[in-house]
């Protein structure tokens, strides 16, 4: 039986169901954490960076993914 990979990054339509804020607050936190990390805007932002950055443990957010 095969299992699916798992997704190593995260989008604002994720933050937004994890959160509940609307899809431009996500999108603007994913900036906010590029911005942190010092990352080019067009990259993309892993889970591991998310949850550091909100202080979410991984687990419940690759719940909802």
């Amino acid at each position: 039986m095969k299992t699916t990979p798992k997704r190593i990054c995260i989008y604002p339509k994720d933050v937004q169901t994890i959160t509940g804020k609307s899809y431009r607050q996500s999108a603007r936190l994913l900036q906010r954490i590029k911005e942190e990390q010092n990352k080019p805007q067009s990259s993309l932002v892993s889970i591991d960076e998310f949850c550091e950055y909100t202080g979410l443990k991984k687990q419940l957010v690759e719940n909802y993914l």
